[in-house]
């Protein structure tokens, strides 16, 4: 059976500085998210959903909850939702 023929072409090195691209990671310091706003995001997040436990156990016992009626509902969803949105900017 024939042989292929064995090409003779000289390989070239490939330098990174030839081309003047360095392909080393560089890690990127963004610093982060400050302190303050996490505590805001999960302080929202904790103060909706305590709203809305206290209105269902003791809705009836304190007045002002019991005036507010339904809207209990919209500031307890509120807190948790904006809560939530911050967390799209946590890093």
């Amino acid at each position: 059976m024939p042989k292929a023929k064995v090409t003779k072409d000289p390989v070239r090195p490939v330098s990174s500085t030839s081309t003047g691209v360095s392909r080393t990671p560089v890690k990127v310091n963004t610093g982060g998210t400050p302190v303050w706003y996490k505590v805001i995001m999960f302080g929202l997040m904790i103060l909706g959903l305590a709203w809305l436990i206290l209105y269902y156990l003791a809705g009836d016992q304190i007045q002002f909850l019991a005036e507010l009626g339904p809207w209990n509902y919209a500031i307890g969803f509120t807190g948790m939702i904006i809560g939530l949105l911050m967390t799209m900017g946590w890093r």
